[in-house]
């Protein structure tokens, strides 16, 4: 299954600047894990080591937020689209 994974502009270093990537999943953390392996490094970014998502990441399946869902366990269908929000801090 063909599932697009938006990669938000702070994390397009990882992906050599790709706004979107194409992976074969069933779940979303095998969606990660797929993107993981095209491109080392962004998993860290997204995940604890346990494969938690982190807490200041938010992610979505068509527009849905994985929390309100199964979390990573969420299941995907083709042509899904997985967003990955992290949150923005700065200012006093």
């Amino acid at each position: 299954m063909a599932v697009t994974i938006l990669i938000p502009a702070p994390l397009r270093r990882f992906t050599e600047d790709r706004a979107a990537v194409q992976v074969e999943a069933k779940t979303v953390a095998e969606a990660l894990a797929k993107l993981h392996e095209l491109y080392p490094g962004i998993r860290e970014r997204i995940c604890e080591p346990d494969g938690r998502v982190r807490r200041f990441v938010s992610i979505f399946v068509n527009g849905k937020d994985i929390r309100s869902l199964q979390g990573v366990e969420t299941p995907l269908a083709d042509g899904d689209e997985v967003g990955i929000i992290p949150a923005m801090a700065g200012g006093r």
